[in-house]
């Protein structure tokens, strides 16, 4: 990353030390948690609840699949451990807690060679004196190893998903610790004294101490820069429903916008296993740009499986040592490889000219791997992986827009990453989508996004209470102090920029297992706010559910305070009429699967095409980090901004 950022600041001729700040995002922590590449992690537990992590919803996602597979714990059994006490909903403590087996605890951590300790005591949320006890404790005879507490990382109820995310936070605390660190050091070697900040999961920005403790938040963090991209371009072009598709080395990654804004929440799931259904996954409670992530990306292995089927990731080659088109050590065929093998990309020129691609080892490897067991010729085998990989693209992205109410038909798909512009126009037409739009930049779309990303931060504490008999002072209090909390973390980055703060409160008929946020008005609620949040509560319930309940009380669970600064408003762009199709001196050989036949392509350089410029496929759209492939069907076009506007043709 460092490498890239000194390049650019070369052909800048700008020195390290005269940058201001620098935007880290990193898909790290999600890869960690996809592959199972985090570290040795231990669970301790209140005594009886050694198995949460197993049991999860004591349900299944899918009733009626006797192959179901259930995910799979972080923590292994014989790493879970208990203590003896408890503390009840109130945070009353009803068993103190008995630290006389700590030494004996420590002493089995070391044996097992635990790198990373989560801590989940029942009801910490409400109280957490036990959880902040046994870590001093365990501090004293395991000074080196970091420890996470649920009363920290996650301070809500429901045991479940608080285990669960704590357990996350520190399987992959010691990966990002040591990642982060070792990027500061290199910066301060380089001579580049800015303060780092990285991207959290709901998209805002956040200070190098904070990831460092709780690095679950930045585990969609390099697709919230995407999704802030696509909100812009939303607002730039005036399209109301957009679907954001990032398609990058590892994972590819697929989000909803309504108006410019995508989703949030703060439940997520990572890893889903089975058909990106939910349940499937680790849920995890952090504020998260609503989205779903598959392991589907250029660097995704390609193998035949048991049943004689080509099955594409969730294992990558990563950027070490890569694809084998690379030539640095792969073996194993990936979606690059088979781009390459396909003739969308051109093994002369590769990242701007500073790599020549193998080809005649990514066609031995995929005829190797799948043309043989398969009886295909390696072309075939190619086009097959391509077809898979895009598969299970369109498949999360159908998935995920039944489980938000969305219809794909009605949106415009905004295209970035790497591999994106290569696979988006025959993804959009698998999903019944017409148009897809290529930002500038696209390879490093998020990266474009991080820097319209505003510094935040985001606090949610619950604190249960019922409309009929609420402590409006208890309240004001806890909002009060995550007001506080949030901005002595967002002011050091802010540089004088506004700041706004804005608040939500989850919550639910008396007696209900789900809940619907609201917001709440931004200062100390009064007597005379208690009516206006019921009456919001019930619109937004009739909304959801088509019915309201007259006369049930209304409970209160969860608070939520987001401190963020201001972020202005891009402008809209003006449409320009099209030009005549601009000439092109290059053609290339490409794999048409529809036809099974090798056809000859246009290439267009990207910064040759002026706004205006149209071209109707099959054409390739070349540019030093990614090619855009325009299928037969399709048409392009290139708008004010530079954007690559495709369309579906009648």
């Amino acid at each position: 990353m460092l490498a890239g950022a000194l390049e650019a600041l070369r052909d800048a001729q700008l020195e390290p030390a005269q940058v201001d700040v620098l935007i880290h995002g990193t898909t790290l922590a999600t890869n960690a948690l996809i592959e199972r590449k985090g570290a040795r992690t231990a669970f301790i537990t209140t005594d009886g609840f050694r198995d949460v992590l197993e049991t999860g919803y004591e349900k299944r996602y899918e009733h009626y699949d006797i192959y179901l597979e259930m995910p799979r714990p972080l923590v292994a059994r014989r790493l879970r451990f208990t203590v003896k006490e408890r503390s009840n909903a109130r945070g009353d403590v009803v068993v103190p807690i008995d630290l006389s087996g700590v030494e004996a605890l420590a002493s089995a951590l070391r044996e097992a060679g635990v790198e990373s300790i989560a801590i989940g005591l029942l009801h910490s949320y409400a109280n957490p004196a036990h959880e902040r006890r046994l870590a001093e404790a365990l501090a004293q005879y395991l000074p080196d190893v970091p420890v996470s507490l649920s009363s920290e990382v996650s301070p809500e109820i429901r045991e479940y998903e608080r285990f669960s995310t704590t357990v996350a936070n520190a399987y992959v605390r010691p990966l990002m610790a040591s990642y982060l660190s070792r990027l500061s050091e290199r910066m301060h070697g380089f001579g580049m004294r800015a303060p780092l900040y990285l991207v959290t999961s709901g998209g805002g920005l956040t200070t190098l101490d904070t990831a460092l403790r709780f690095p679950i938040r930045l585990v969609e963090s390099g697709p919230a820069g995407g999704a802030i991209l696509a909100g812009r371009i939303a607002k730039e072009c005036g399209y109301r429903d957009v679907l954001s598709f990032d398609m990058g080395g590892t994972t590819a990654k697929i989000c909803f916008l309504t108006d410019g804004e995508p989703e949030h929440s703060r439940r997520f799931e990572i890893a889903r296993m089975y058909r990106n259904l939910k349940g499937s996954g680790l849920p995890v409670r952090i504020p998260v740009t609503e989205m779903v992530e598959i392991g589907a990306g250029g660097g995704s292995i390609a193998r035949v499986d048991r049943l004689k089927r080509i099955a594409v990731g969730p294992d990558s080659a990563g950027a070490e040592p890569g694809p084998v088109c690379y030539a640095r050590g792969g073996v194993h065929p990936t979606v690059t490889d088979a781009n390459v093998a396909l003739g969308r990309i051109a093994p002369q020129g590769f990242a701007g000219g500073r790599m020549t691609l193998d080809a005649q080892g990514a066609l031995a490897a995929i005829e190797r791997d799948l043309g043989a067991p398969l009886g295909l010729d390696a072309q075939w085998a190619a086009a097959g992986i391509s077809e898979m990989v895009e598969e299970n693209m369109a498949n999360a992205a159908r998935v995920h827009a039944i489980e938000r109410g969305k219809s794909l038909a009605d949106c415009v798909m905004v295209a970035f990453g790497g591999g994106a512009p290569l696979h988006a126009a025959r993804l959009a037409e698998k999903l019944g989508m017409t148009r897809v739009v290529i930002p500038v930049g696209a390879s490093v779309g998020s990266a474009i996004g991080f820097l319209q990303a505003p510094v935040s931060y985001e606090l949610a504490r619950s604190a249960y209470a019922v409309d009929a008999r609420m402590d409006l002072a208890a309240i004001n209090a806890l909002l009060a102090r995550m007001t506080e909390e949030a901005r002595g973390i967002v002011t050091p980055g802010a540089s004088g920029a506004p700041m706004q703060e804005s608040r939500a409160v989850d919550v639910r008929y008396l007696g209900q297992g789900h809940e619907l946020s609201i917001p709440l008005p931004a200062r100390a609620l009064t007597e005379a706010d208690i009516p206006t949040l019921r009456a919001t509560f019930e619109e937004r319930y009739r909304v959801q559910y088509g019915l309201s309940i007259p006369g049930l009380s209304v409970e209160f669970l969860t608070w939520t305070v987001t401190v963020s600064t201001q972020v202005p408003a891009p402008a809209r762009i003006a449409d320009i009429a099209h030009a005549e199709r601009p000439a092109s001196g290059v053609r290339r050989r490409v794999f048409d699967a529809t036809d099974g036949i090798w056809i000859d392509v246009p290439v267009f350089e990207r910064d040759a095409l002026a706004p205006g410029a149209r071209i109707d496929g099959p054409a390739l759209i070349a540019e030093a980090q990614t090619t855009t492939y325009v299928p037969a069907h399709f048409s392009l076009s290139v708008n004010a901004s530079g954007y690559l506007a495709m369309e579906l043709r009648a």
